[in-house]
């Protein structure tokens, strides 16, 4: 019998539990202990991608943590904490490529065994493996094939910013990058908050990939952002990869995201005015100062190196359905999110299933509302650029 399943595969961790830095732009408070409670608490996840997993101190408080039964590993790989909540854990690589420009990947590893054979394999390829997603001397290729030598899952990271993404900044074909072997060996693309599945879907080499839609978390509030509906047998590894391939009936069911323009990258902004902009794309240099200096959006991006002019979208291809999280809302503050979860137990319930009356009944008509305008698409949005965040505006 196959399920229902939420998942969030990249999340962040920023120090260790003795206090170690491990991802340096993510907050003190993201430790693995606080990132759990968020994810299986406050959030309602079931699955739960940890990508620092790989730096040696986060290896071994893993390994404790199954040592004393705080966790354990399942048969079909993943780790179960509180048998509420699978953890997949994995890495975020910088690789260098032969063009001398660097782009992010994911890696995700069945159990710990194969997570610390691959976490002493990047410890001699970067300078400080203490540190998240330093960067490695070696191209995409080299990776690939370590981490199919341990039964890994290889995949791009936020596959069209203008920071590290393999789209955004590295290639205009993954395909080429990696080969026609390596790229049969990919399953999947992370989508990236700029981005969503129309936008990607103007690539037909993306055709035969699935889509995922995760948060990369570097704070608690913003764990779970974004998420992925599975349709699994049960919440563990080899379920996992099956969706990504779509075996047995497995397969990721919907993507959540937000709307793109409430990502940091979704339209070009200008390094010397500080313009977003809002012409028809691609704007690659600054319709207002004539600036050549500015950082491409993603969706200037992606018609730069678009296939088609609309999207294309492959049978199996499953519906985005975009969501405003609560903290992006105008007049939801932290005393009112409490309000709303301690009614409804999850983000998720606020977002998705609470009645409207129910709401109204919690936290008053206006706030009631805007939570029904952002699930019916009815907010008007600013579009984000250049590291700034899209702002709901009414």
């Amino acid at each position: 019998m196959l399920n229902k399943y939420f998942a969030d595969l990249h999340v962040h961790i920023g120090r260790t539990m003795t206090g170690f830095p491990v991802k340096v732009t993510a907050s003190r408070r993201q430790t693995i202990p606080q990132v759990l409670e968020e994810a299986a608490v406050r959030k309602g996840l079931d699955i739960l991608g940890i990508i620092d997993a790989a730096c040696p101190r986060l290896c071994t408080e893993l390994e404790v943590m199954v040592g004393e039964g705080a966790a354990r590993e399942l048969p079909g790989g993943g780790l179960r904490y509180q048998e509420s909540l699978t953890i997949i854990t994995g890495a975020e690589i910088e690789t260098t490529e032969e063009n001398g420009k660097c782009a992010h990947w994911l890696a995700y590893f069945p159990n710990l065994n194969e997570l610390r054979s691959f976490s002493k394999y990047l410890a001699g390829q970067i300078t400080n493996p203490e540190l998240s997603t330093q960067r490695c001397h070696l191209p995409a290729r080299t990776i690939l094939d370590e981490v199919v030598k341990r039964n890994g899952i290889f995949m791009l990271s936020h596959a069209f910013t203008p920071h590290k993404g393999v789209y955004g900044q590295c290639t205009n074909s993954i395909k080429e990058l990696l080969g026609a072997e390596g790229f049969e060996r990919v399953f999947a693309l992370e989508l990236g908050l700029s981005s969503d599945t129309m936008m990607a879907d103007q690539l037909a080499e993306l055709a035969a990939l699935t889509f995922l839609s995760n948060s990369d978390a570097h704070s608690l509030k913003n764990l779970g952002r974004e998420y992925n509906l599975l349709l699994l047998a049960e919440p563990s590894w080899q379920e996992l990869l099956m969706a990504l391939q779509g075996l047995e009936e497995r397969r990721v069911l919907a993507n959540y995201g937000l709307n793109p323009r409430l990502g940091k990258y979704h339209r070009t902004f200008c390094l010397s005015c500080g313009r977003i902009a809002s012409e028809a794309p691609p704007v690659t240099a600054c319709p207002a100062c004539g600036s050549s200096k500015v950082v491409k959006g993603v969706f200037d991006r992606l018609r730069e190196i678009a296939d088609w002019d609309v999207p294309c979208h492959p049978e199996a291809r499953p519906p985005y359905h975009y969501q405003v999280p609560l903290i992006f809302l105008p007049g939801v503050g932290p005393k009112t999110i409490s309000r709303l979860l301690d009614r409804f137990g999850t983000e998720m319930n606020v977002l998705h299933t609470a009645r409207y009356e129910d709401l109204v009944e919690t936290v008053g008509e206006k706030v009631g509302k805007v939570i029904q305008d952002a699930r019916q698409g009815k907010l008007v949005i600013a579009a984000g650029g250049g590291g700034t965040y899209g702002k709901v505006q009414k």
